[in-house]
C-alpha cells in the first residue's frame, strides 16, 4: 500500500530530474557512459540511476544495471 502512495510522488521528482533520496539535482552527478546510449548516473547520496539519452529520463537503475 505504501508503494501505491509513493512511487507517483518519486516518479514526478524523476521528471525533475531530482534525485528521490536527497532532492539533489542530478545533472550535477557523476556520470558514466554505457554501451546502450545511456548513462549510468550516481547521485552523491549514493542511489543509483539510468539516464536515457533518446527519451531523455531518468529511472532507478535496477539491481543487474547498477552492476554493470
Amino acid at each position: 500500500m505504501i508503494k501505491k502512495i509513493l512511487a507517483p510522488v518519486q516518479a514526478w521528482i524523476l521528471l525533475q530530474g531530482k534525485c528521490v533520496g536527497c532532492g539533489k539535482t542530478l545533472a550535477s552527478a557523476r556520470k558514466f557512459e554505457r554501451i546502450d546510449n545511456s548513462q549510468k548516473v550516481i547521485c552523491t547520496c549514493g542511489r543509483i540511476f539510468i539516464f536515457d539519452k533518446r527519451k531523455g529520463k531518468y529511472k532507478r537503475a535496477t539491481f543487474e544495471e547498477a552492476q554493470a
